[in-house]
């Protein structure tokens, strides 16, 4: 049997929502939506442990989203505005969020199945030791890419920047990151697993000689 091409691409697809949505105002600590669009979040928005299914959160804008331990399957999140979006320990399926900006993304200890991340600007990502299958990150300006202890399979950046990209303890199976152009990597040592253009190995060559010993001098 033949082997297939690497890096395996990500398997990700749209939120399978329902043509009719019923509208709701607001989410709040353990609530349980199904099938609506979210509206109406106040500023500082406490969704911890809640359950969004088959929903849509359009133009919103925040100064706090709080969503630790919630879970989200099926959810389209387009035009957030957010100071921060904590998502710590979260169970994302099938979550496409698109547009807009948001100053931090905190996913750490989360885990991530069929996630998109399209046209956004955040300022600090972090999947921090989370769990991350068929991830797409899509067209987005990226300031900081934290992924110390993460383990990625199966993840995909197009036509995207980030300024530095913390990579330490990462473990990664078809990490795609030639669609990622970034200024530097923290552990370049760590990027086992990931696969780069012959252009962002030579960036990169400094760091990773550095990284096994090899001193380069002219």
């Amino acid at each position: 049997m033949a082997r297939p091409d690497l890096p395996l691409a990500p398997r990700v697809s749209p939120p399978d929502l329902p043509r009719e949505l019923a509208e709701v105002a607001g989410l709040r600590s353990y609530d349980d939506i199904v099938r609506a669009r979210i509206g109406d979040l106040g500023a500082q928005t406490d969704a911890s442990h809640a359950a969004v299914t088959e929903c849509e959160v359009v133009g919103a804008t925040v100064e706090r989203l709080d969503l630790t331990g919630a879970t989200l399957v099926d959810v389209r999140v387009e035009g957030l505005r957010a100071t921060a979006v904590t998502a710590r320990e979260a169970r994302l399926r099938r979550v496409l969020i698109s547009g807009g900006r948001i100053g931090t993304l905190d996913l750490a200890n989360a885990a991530a199945d069929e996630v998109e991340l399209r046209g956004i600007r955040i300022d600090y990502l972090s999947l921090a030791a989370a769990k991350v299958e068929d991830l797409r990150i899509v067209d987005c300006t990226i300031t900081t890419l934290d992924l110390p202890q993460a383990t990625l399979s199966r993840v995909r950046f197009e036509s995207t920047r980030a300024d530095e990209v913390d990579t330490r303890g990462m473990r990664a199976d078809s990490l795609d990151l030639r669609g990622l152009d970034a200024a530097s990597y923290l552990d370049a040592a760590s990027l086992r697993g990931a696969t780069l253009t012959p252009w962002q190995i030579e960036q990169l060559a400094p760091a990773l000689a550095a990284s096994v010993g090899i001193d380069v001098r002219d």
